[in-house]
């Protein structure tokens, strides 16, 4: 795509729109002359330098990446209008965008029905699904993994439930047998399960914990955010496959969150929350007497915790969605990329002399460690402190991330590491960008060389 082209179109188009409601004159407060603007505007273009380069395949470090052309031309063209999603008052064309863009998220769950809507991002997506479990099971609690994302801690406490969290296993998934017993005490009402935790991509057994949940009569709310789009790639051909059952049974669990500003090529913010029974909208009832007033269709303020929400993020989701659907030949392709990239890297990882994998990669996220002498975890950690900080200095820069691992987590995984201290940093790449896959070669020598 040419960016300069289709931007040029982009203000012809809104000009044109503009054009049909006569002229105007825009009023002498709000003049700002190219003159005045050239110099504050070169400012301001300096002081974005001061950025790491989230487009390049030498940053892997945290979930980053600029959005798809596509996207960057559907959010600035609608921002020109600047509509509001909260009411169809606010944004008629683009909540229609937004209810097709979701209903096609729902689709790729499997949901056969649903109620949906885009949020700012997947926080208060998954503010909005313990809210509604709050209201769905009063007085119950909230489990969740204890790898899951800070986020279900925190929103406990702003909806005033008791969170319960659960250990996680040796590969980072939620431990069933520890579940099983919080479930056993009566007093959780919500389970959290994580499709691609952030620390290491790692994914809860979705289709295990079901009928779990289920027999303690237990609702189950999916954090897909980061790895919800990597259903795409569930039974698929090829290296980049993922076991299909976990992800199939999202099909029959009650929300699910997602966050297109991560793999769904969009600028930031852009989550959604799906729930799988409409009438969950029940407990999102409200009026609001200056608002709703053109239309007796659904505003998507009756279904939302927030208000106001920029219309310009559902255009640039559907415009996407439009050229790389979610589907496996659409989005799953650029999916597909990131993991091989991953398993690409765990391989070069397993046969250096100076770097050990922590463990296998499921998605997109690989995880290890400088090998040091002695194999102390204080060791590790300065090593991996110092790959971290010399990675952005040095003359051909790479940019990775560093996650801490506690010792009991290290001592799972690699027993014979001398547990001096209560943990250590390791080194953590986001292969997030389908680039890295042409590039893991080169990250993985810069690295070495690093070490």
């Amino acid at each position: 795509m040419d960016l300069n082209r289709w931007l040029g179109e982009a203000t012809q188009a809104v000009q044109d729109w503009s054009a049909d409601f006569g002229p105007y004159e825009p009023h002498p407060a709000l003049k700002v002359t190219d003159e005045a603007f050239a110099p504050v505007f070169a400012d301001f273009t300096d002081r974005l330098r001061d950025n790491y380069p989230f487009f390049h395949p030498r940053y892997a470090g945290q979930m980053l990446k600029p959005p798809h052309p596509a996207a960057v031309v559907g959010y600035l063209t609608a921002m020109l209008i600047n509509p509001n999603n909260h009411a169809l008052d606010g944004g008629p064309a683009t909540a229609r965008m937004e209810r097709e863009a979701v209903a096609q998220l729902a689709a790729m769950f499997g949901f056969d029905q649903h109620l949906g809507h885009l949020t700012t991002s997947g926080t208060i997506a998954n503010l909005e699904a313990l809210f509604v479990a709050r209201e769905s099971h009063p007085g119950k609690g909230v489990a969740y993994s204890a790898e899951a994302h800070y986020t279900h801690g925190r929103m406990c406490g702003v909806l005033g439930m008791e969170g319960h969290p659960v250990p996680a296993d040796d590969a980072g998934r939620i431990d069933l047998l520890a579940l099983e017993e919080v479930l056993s005490t009566g007093r959780v009402g919500t389970v959290v399960l994580t499709v691609g935790t952030t620390g290491l991509g790692a994914i809860d057994p979705v289709h295990q914990a079901l009928p779990l949940c289920r027999r303690h009569g237990a609702r189950v709310h999916v954090d897909a955010a980061y790895g919800g789009f990597f259903t795409l790639l569930a039974g698929a051909e090829g290296p980049e496959a993922l076991a299909p059952e976990p992800w199939r049974a999202i099909a029959d669990c009650d929300s699910v969150v997602i966050d297109p500003h991560k793999h769904g090529l969009q600028p930031y913010g852009c989550g959604a929350v799906v729930f799988r029974d409409p009438e969950v909208g029940r407990f999102y009832l409200h009026d609001s007497p200056y608002t709703y007033f053109t239309s007796t269709e659904l505003h998507l303020g009756e279904i939302s915790l927030e208000c106001s929400r920029a219309g310009a993020a559902a255009a640039a989701l559907w415009l996407t969605f439009q050229l790389l659907p979610p589907t496996a030949q659409g989005l799953g392709r650029v999916l597909a990329a990131g993991r091989r990239a991953a398993l690409r890297w765990a391989e070069l990882i397993d046969a250096s002399d100076l770097l050990t994998l922590y463990q296998q990669p499921e998605l997109d996220i690989v995880s290890y460690f400088p090998a040091v002498e002695p194999a102390t975890l204080s060791a590790i950690d300065h090593a991996s402190a110092r790959v971290l900080n010399d990675g952005m200095t040095a003359r051909d820069a790479i940019f990775v991330s560093t996650l801490r691992a506690s010792a009991d987590a290290f001592a799972r995984r690699h027993p014979k590491i001398d547990r001096d201290t209560d943990g250590a940093r390791i080194l953590r790449s986001v292969l997030m960008k389908p680039e890295s896959e042409h590039h893991v070669e080169q990250l993985h020598a810069a690295v070495e060389r690093l070490i």
